[in-house]
């Protein structure tokens, strides 16, 4: 089940490269997480991985974001509470606002 997970998080990872709103680093934290109980090898390899290794071992290490994550984060939360804005009614469009305000709150308190 955690590899499975872990492969999931791998590919949702790499297809966030390519989509701008969808997050890389996140699923390969969550892919390090599940490998380190199913496959260390995977794990390894993910760690030793020229991008992405240094994000997960400075979330590991300190729980720590880097500050070009944080503004991208910040882009992508201010992207998507426009489009709430926009799109939904205008109760409605309190929701996202809010959640991505809590998840701006929770990004910006990391380390750098």
């Amino acid at each position: 089940m955690f590899l499975g997970a872990g492969l999931v998080g791998l590919v949702l990872g790499f297809i966030g490269i390519a989509l701008p709103l969808l997050p890389t680093v996140p699923f390969w934290i969550l892919a390090a997480w599940c490998f380190t109980r199913s496959d260390p090898r995977l794990e390894g390899w993910l760690l030793a991985h020229p991008r992405a290794g240094p994000s997960i071992r400075a979330w590991r290490d300190r729980g720590a974001i880097s500050r070009r994550g944080k503004l991208a984060a910040s882009a992508a939360l201010l992207l998507s509470s426009a489009a709430g804005l926009i799109v939904l009614e205008p109760l409605w469009s309190l929701l996202p606002l809010a959640a991505c305000l809590g998840a701006a709150a929770f990004i910006w308190t990391r380390p750098d």
